[in-house]
C-alpha cells in the first residue's frame, strides 16, 4: 500500500481530539498533533500497538487527549490489521469493552476447542489445521507462520489466526521444517457426505492429525517428497546419540585407558533412503570422535538420548546452533539403562510382523520380507550396548511418523567404521577441505566438488561417503580402478598407457577400446538423472507415502535402465578372438551391472507397472487406477458396481420424467457444479413436491425428490469407492516390501556405477594418472612424481608448482618443511594427503607417477582457531588436536602437523613441538609432515639420522637498491630485497621467514613495520652477546678440543636463547665471513662487467654490504 492511500486511511479512522487529559505530559508539545496508523502486511514490519486495543489507554498527549468517536468502527479497524496484546495471544479474551478491566471467561467454538484439544496433545507441533479449502493456524502458531511464512495474521474469535491455500501445503511445510520447526497437518477424517450420513450432523466436522514432519522426516513423507523451491537436501540424517557411564576422575569411577573420557553411541538412520548406520567408540574430554561423526554424516535432526554430560551437550549444541536450523529434540532413556533396550527393539519387530501380516492378509506373502527380519535381527544381536540403546530410541521417536518400519530391512545396516575403511579425522576432513571450503562453507573450492562429475543425485550422496570414507583393502581399491580405467579407455576409444600408469599384476586386459561401454553407461546414467531421486523414490514406496505419479516414474526409471544395462555382455568368460563390441572385463562392473540388470528387478518392475493405469495415476485418480483381474481387490470391484447402479438408477430416471412432462427430448443439465438439473421453461408446471434449484429469466432447474434420493446413494457409493481406492493402494504399495531389497540393492549398484563414470570423467578431463599400490607386506611408503593440488589446479591451470614426495618407512619417513610466509608449505602438505585420499577412494591423482601403500588413517592440524563457546582456547584446541593424533595414528598412518606450538610462547612452542615430533619417530613411526618456522626442530635429525629430512620451499631475493633503509634499519636486507616465491620443494633449513614482507602484503602502517624490524634487529644483537656470553663461560680458551662434553653443553645451553628471526645465525663469525664473501662477490662482478651502468649498480650494492659488514664486525666485538 502506498503512503498517499495510507494517509488516506489513517485520517478517515483517526479519532478527533476533544477534551484534555490529567496524564504525564509526553515529549511532544505540539499544538495539534496528527494521528495515523501506517497498514502493513508485512509481519516483519507490523507494529505492535496493543495500546489501540485498549479503549482505557490514557492519551500520549495531555494537550490533545485522544477519545474516539466511533470506537467500534475505529476497535474493528484496528483488531482486524494490527497484532492484537499478549493476553490475546495467549487465548484469552476480554470480555467487556467498557470501562473496567474484568475479563469474562472465553467462549470457544467448536472449531476452537479442536483445536486446544490437538494442541494439548502435541504442544511442540506447529500445526496446520484444514479448514475449507485453506490450512490455519492458531494462536503462537500463527504467530510463527506470520513470521516465516510471510502471511497476514489477525484475531478471529479467541486467537490469532493465519492461512495458506491448501495447494500450497507442500511449499510451506517444507519451509517452517526448513527452520528447524516440527509441523503437524490436520485434516479432515470425514466428508461431507459421511458426515450428513452419520451420528455428527450438526457438529464440526471430524479432524485428525493425518502426518508430521521433521528435517529428517520429510522426503520421505507423504505429497511431501519431491524437491520444492530449492528446499531438498543431500543429506537428511537423523543421529541418536547416547553416553555411558563418564568417568570423573575419582578413585571409585575406575580405570580407563589414557585421554578416554566417555563411551558414545550412535545411530543415524537416513529415512528418504533406508541407510542405518551405527556404531559405539571412546571419546576424549574435546569430543573429537563425535565430531567427526558429525561432520561425516552432517544430520539434519540431533536426538539426544539423556542423561548426556556438559562437554557432550556443548559438543551438540554447537553443531545445532540458532543459525544452524538444526533441530534438536531430546528423549529419556533411564528405562533402557538397565538392559531393556534390546527386548524393546525385538518388539518393534514382532509388532512390524503382525503388521505386516494383518496389512496384506489379501495376497500371498514372499518369504523374503521374513528373510530380511531375521538378517535384520542378527545385526542387532550383534551391536554393541550403546548403539542398541540409541537405536531403541530413535525407534520410538520414528514411531510417531509411522516410519520406525525402515529398519526391519538388514541390508541397510552399516556399522559406523569398519576395518574395510581409512579413518579421516574430523580436523582432516574439515582442515584439508574435502567436503566444504573453509572460507565461505560452501563445497566450491572443496576436494568433493572438484571430483563430483555424477549425473544422478544418489550418486552424488554416495560419492561423498566414498571421498570420507576412503578404501583399506587393497583388492577392493584395485577393482575400482580397474572399473574407472576401463570407462575411461572406452571415453577416449584407445589406451593411453602413459597417462592411465602401470596396470597391477593380474588385472584385465585393457589393450582394446570399447567405446559401447561408455555409450551404455552415460545413457542409463543420464536418464536416471532426469528422473525422479530414485534412491529416495523407492523407500517412499517402501514407506508407502509415493503417489501413484511418483511410483510410475520410479519403478519405470529402474526398468528402463535395467533393461538398457542388460545390452552390456557381462559374460565370465570371453576370449579375445569372441571380444563384442559391448563386453566388460572388469569384476567390479561386471558385477554391478549383475545387480543393476537383474532379471529379478526387471520383471519385477514391468509386473508392477502392468497393474496400473498411467492415464488414472497422472491425474492422481485412484479410483480407476489399479486394474482388477483374478479377483484381487474385491472391495474395489463392488464398490465400482455401487456407483455404476447409482449411475444407472439416475440414467432411468430421466426417462419417466420424458413421459410425465411430454418432453421426449429432456436431458440432465449441470450449472456451477451442481449435476443432474432438470431445465423447464418458467411457466411449465411441475410437482409440488420438486425442489427449485436455480433460475434465469425463461428457465427453472429443478431437482425431483427421486433424483434427490439417487444422488444421495450416488454421493455415498462415491465416497465408500474412493475410501476403498485408497486402502487398495496402501495395500498395493505394500506389495513392494517384499522386493525392497532388490530394488535397493539395484538403485545402490546405479551409483556406484554413477561414481565410477565421475572418476573416469576426472581421469580424461584432468589427465591424472592411475595410482600403483604395493603390497601390503611391504613398507608404508608415498612417492608421487610431481603432485599437483586438485583444487587449486583448476584455479591457477598451468600456474600451478608441481613437486616430488619421498616417504619410505625404511628411508626417510619424515619431512621437516620450512620456508617463508605464503611460500606454499601449507599447499605441499595438503595435496599429499588429499592425493592419498583420492588413491584410496579408488581415483586418479594429479601426478606424473604415484606409488603408494595402503594407508589406514590420515590425521591432521593446521590453522590457529579457538572455540569460545565450549571454553576452548585457540593453544588447547591445539593440543587437543596433537594429543589426538597420538593417540590415534598408527606406523601405517600419515600424520600432518602445520606450525604445532606457535599459540603460546616461543621457548615453550619450541619445546612441545620438538617432544611432540620426537614422540612420532620414536613410538609411533608413522609417515610424518611437519611444517615449523622454528629452525631448532630440525636438531632432531642428530637423534634419528636417515628418518628426517629437512626441506623448505624455495624463493629468490633481489635487492632492490634502496640504500636508505639498509643504513637507517641496520644489517637487515629484509626490507630492501623483492621476494620471488619459486613454490619448489628442495633440500634444506629455509634462512628467513620474511614476516615483514607478509606485513607490507597486509599493508601494516609503514613506521610499525620500521619498527619492527629496528626492534628485531636489536633482539638480534642481545641474542648474539648472550650466546658469545655462554660460550666463554662454559668454552674458556683452548678448553674445547679437550672436553667435547663442556662444549655440547655449552652449545646447547646457548641454542635455548636462539629466537626464530636469528636461528641460523647463532655463530657470528659464520656470518662475518658470509658478508665478507658476499661483498668481494659484488667487487668482483662489478670490476669485470662492461656494462657501465651495471657496474654501477654493483659497486652501490657492494656498499650497502660493506655497511652490512661493519654492523656483523661490531657484534662480533
Amino acid at each position: 500500500m502506498g503512503k498517499q492511500k495510507q494517509q488516506i486511511i489513517s485520517r478517515f479512522f483517526a479519532p478527533k481530539p476533544i477534551s484534555p487529559s490529567n496524564e504525564e505530559p509526553s515529549q511532544s508539545s505540539q499544538n495539534h498533533p496528527k494521528i495515523s496508523t501506517t497498514v502493513t502486511f508485512s509481519p516483519s514490519k507490523r507494529l505492535k500497538t496493543t495500546h489501540f486495543l485498549s479503549p482505557d489507554k490514557p492519551s500520549p498527549n495531555p494537550n490533545n487527549p485522544i477519545i474516539n468517536s466511533n470506537p467500534c468502527l475505529h476497535q474493528k479497524f484496528l483488531s482486524k490489521l494490527l497484532e492484537p496484546p499478549q493476553h490475546l495471544l495467549e487465548h484469552t479474551h476480554q470480555g467487556n469493552q467498557g470501562n473496567n478491566d474484568s475479563r469474562q471467561p472465553p467462549k470457544f467454538t467448536p472449531l476452537e476447542k479442536q483445536v486446544l484439544e490437538l494442541k494439548s496433545k502435541n504442544p511442540d507441533v506447529v500445526l496446520m489445521v484444514e479448514v475449507g479449502y485453506r490450512y490455519r493456524f492458531f494462536g503462537k502458531d500463527a504467530e510463527i507462520a506470520a513470521r516465516v511464512l510471510g502471511v497476514y495474521a489477525h484475531m478471529d474469535h479467541n486467537f490469532l489466526t493465519a492461512s495458506v491455500p491448501t495447494f500450497r501445503l507442500n511449499v510451506h511445510v517444507r519451509r517452517l521444517v526448513g527452520v528447524g520447526y516440527k509441523v503437524g497437518v490436520v485434516k479432515q477424517t470425514e466428508t461431507a457426505a459421511i458426515k450428513a450420513h452419520g451420528e455428527n450432523k450438526v457438529g464440526p466436522f471430524e479432524r485428525g492429525l493425518s502426518a508430521l514432519y521433521t528435517k529428517a522426516t520429510i522426503e520421505a513423507a507423504e505429497d511431501l517428497g519431491g524437491e520444492e523451491e530449492g528446499c531438498g537436501s543431500l543429506s537428511s540424517h537423523l543421529l541418536c546419540v547416547v553416553e555411558g557411564d563418564v568417568v570423573m576422575g575419582d578413585e571409585d569411577a575406575g580405570v580407563v585407558e589414557s585421554g578416554v573420557d566417555v563411551r558414545i553411541g550412535v545411530v543415524a538412520v537416513e529415512i528418504s533412503t533406508g541407510d542405518v548406520v551405527y556404531g559405539e567408540f571412546n571419546d576424549s574430554f574435546m569430543r573429537a570422535g563425535l565430531e567427526g561423526v558429525i561432520l561425516s554424516l552432517a544430520p539434519a535432526e540431533l536426538l539426544l538420548g539423556e542423561p548426556l554430560s556438559k562437554q557432550t551437550q556443548k559438543a551438540l549444541v554447537n553443531y545445532a546452533g540458532p543459525t544452524s536450523n538444526i533441530r534438536m529434540e531430546r528423549m529419556s532413556c533411564d528405562c533402557f539403562r538397565d538392559g531393556g533396550a534390546l527386548p524393546d527393539v525385538i518388539s518393534y519387530f514382532e509388532n512390524i510382523r503382525e503388521d505386516d501380516s494383518v496389512s496384506n492378509q489379501h495376497y500371498t506373502m514372499d518369504v523374503r520380507g521374513d528373510e530380511n527380519n531375521q538378517f535384520a535381527l542378527k545385526v542387532i544381536m550383534t551391536m554393541p550396548g550403546l548403539a542398541v540403546r540409541a537405536l531403541a530410541i530413535t525407534l520410538r521417536h520414528l514411531k510417531q511418523f509411522g516410519f520406525e518400519t525402515i529398519v526391519s530391512l538388514g541390508a541397510s545396516f552399516r556399522p559406523l567404521s569398519s576395518n574395510m575403511e581409512m579413518r579421516v579425522s574430523a580436523n582432516a576432513l574439515q582442515q584439508l577441505e574435502v567436503l566444504n571450503h573453509n572460507g565461505d562453507g560452501s563445497e566450491t573450492g572443496s576436494l568433493l566438488k572438484s571430483m563430483n562429475h555424477t549425473l544422478t543425485i544418489f550418486g552424488t550422496r554416495l560419492l561423498r561417503h566414498w571421498v570420507t570414507h576412503p578404501l583399506r583393502d587393497r583388492n577392493m581399491i584395485i577393482a575400482r580402478l580397474d572399473a574407472v580405467s576401463e570407462i575411461a579407455e572406452s571415453m577416449c576409444g584407445t589406451l593411453d598407457l602413459e597417462n592411465l600408469g602401470a596396470v597391477d599384476e593380474g588385472a584385465f586386459d585393457c589393450t582394446v577400446g570399447q567405446p559401447g561401454i561408455n555409450h551404455v553407461v552415460s545413457l542409463v546414467l543420464t536418464n536416471l538423472g532426469r528422473s525422479p531421486d530414485v534412491q529416495r523414490g523407492i523407500t517412499r514406496i517402501f514407506h508407502r507415502t509415493a503417489t501413484p505419479k511418483e511410483f510410475i516414474a520410479v519403478v519405470q526409471a529402474v526398468l528402463l535402465a535395467g533393461k538398457q544395462l542388460g545390452q552390456l555382455h557381462v559374460e565370465e568368460h570371453v576370449y579375445l578372438k569372441d571380444k563384442k563390441r559391448n563386453a566388460v572385463h572388469s569384476a567390479l562392473l561386471k558385477k554391478l551391472i549383475r545387480i543393476a540388470s537383474s532379471s529379478g528387478v526387471v520383471n519385477t518392475a514391468a509386473k508392477l507397472l502392468s497393474t496400473l493405469n498411467a492415464e488414472a495415476a497422472e491425474k492422481g485418480d485412484l479410483v480407476n487406477l489399479i486394474s482388477l483381474s483374478d479377483g484381487a481387490y474385491p472391495d474395489v470391484a463392488e464398490s465400482r458396481m455401487k456407483v455404476q447402479s447409482a449411475n444407472e438408477k439416475l440414467e432411468s430416471l430421466i426417462g419417466l420424467y420424458r413421459k410425465q412432462l411430454g418432453i421426449w427430448s429432456l436431458e440432465y443439465v449441470t450449472v456451477s457444479g451442481t449435476s443432474h438439473l432438470i431445465e423447464l421453461p418458467s411457466d411449465r408446471k411441475v410437482p409440488s413436491n420438486w425442489v427449485k434449484i436455480n433460475s434465469t429469466k425463461k428457465t427453472i432447474r429443478y431437482h425431483p425428490p427421486e433424483v434427490l434420493a439417487a444422488l444421495d446413494q450416488l454421493l455415498l457409493a462415491t465416497e465408500e469407492l474412493n475410501i476403498v481406492s485408497r486402502t487398495a493402494w496402501s495395500s498395493f504399495l505394500g506389495k513392494f516390501h517384499s522386493c525392497y531389497a532388490d530394488f535397493q540393492a539395484a538403485v545402490q549398484a546405479f551409483a556406484a556405477l554413477d561414481c565410477l563414470y565421475s572418476l573416469a570423467i576426472l581421469s580424461r578431463n584432468k589427465n591424472y594418472v592411475r595410482p600403483v599400490f604395493v603390497d601390503d607386506d611391504q613398507p608404508v611408503q608415498i612417492r608421487i612424481r610431481s603432485g599437483r593440488h586438485p583444487v587449486l589446479e583448476n584455479i591457477l591451470q598451468d600456474n600451478f608448482v608441481p613437486n616430488d614426495t619421498d616417504l619410505h618407512a625404511g628411508q626417510e619417513y619424515c619431512q621437516i618443511v620450512t620456508g617463508p610466509n605464503m611460500g606454499g608449505k601449507s599447499c605441499y602438505i595438503r595435496q599429499v594427503a588429499l592425493i592419498a585420499i583420492m588413491a584410496q577412494v579408488g581415483s586418479f591423482v594429479p601426478a606424473s607417477y604415484a606409488k603408494l601403500h595402503v594407508l589406514d588413517g590420515i590425521y591432521t592440524r593446521m590453522g590457529a582457531s579457538d572455540n569460545i563457546q565450549q571454553g576452548r582456547s585457540t593453544f588447547l584446541e591445539e593440543l587437543s588436536e596433537a594429543s589426538q593424533i597420538l593417540q590415534s595414528c598408527t606406523s601405517s598412518s600419515l600424520v600432518i602437523l602445520d606450525e604445532l606450538g606457535r599459540g603460546t610462547s616461543t621457548h615453550d612452542g619450541v619445546a612441545i613441538a620438538y617432544a611432540t615430533l620426537h614422540h612420532l619417530l620414536e613410538q609411533k613411526r608413522c609417515l610424518a609432515l611437519f611444517v615449523t618456522h622454528y629452525p631448532k626442530i630440525a636438531d632432531i635429525q642428530k637423534e634419528f639420522p636417515g628418518a628426517v629430512g629437512t626441506y623448505h620451499v624455495s624463493y629468490v631475493t633481489s635487492n632492490n637498491g634502496n640504500s636508505r633503509s639498509e643504513c637507517e634499519l641496520g644489517s637487515s636486507n629484509a626490507n630492501s630485497e623483492d621476494v620471488t616465491y619459486l613454490y619448489k620443494l628442495v633440500p634444506g633449513i629455509s634462512e628467513k621467514s620474511f614476516g615483514f614482507k607478509v606485513a607490507q602484503l597486509a599493508q601494516l602502517p609503514a613506521s610499525c613495520i620500521e619498527q619492527a624490524i629496528v626492534l628485531a634487529e636489536k633482539l638480534e644483537m642481545v641474542v648474539y652477546k648472550r650466546m658469545d656470553n655462554q660460550r666463554r663461560k662454559y668454552c674458556p680458551p683452548g678448553t674445547q678440543s679437550a672436553n667435547p662434553d663442556i662444549h655440547n653443553k655449552a652449545m646447547d645451553r646457548t641454542s635455548e636463547y636462539i629466537y626464530p628471526a636469528v636461528a641460523n645465525g647463532r655463530d657470528s663469525i659464520a656470518n662475518l665471513a658470509n658478508t665478507c664473501q658476499k661483498l668481494f662477490s659484488c667487487l668482483k662482478t662489478a670490476l669485470e662487467n662492461d656494462n657501465l651502468a651495471e657496474g654501477f649498480e654493483m659497486l652501490k650494492r657492494a656498499r650497502i654490504v660493506a655497511r652490512e659488514l661493519t654492523a656483523c664486525s661490531e657484534s662480533v666485538k
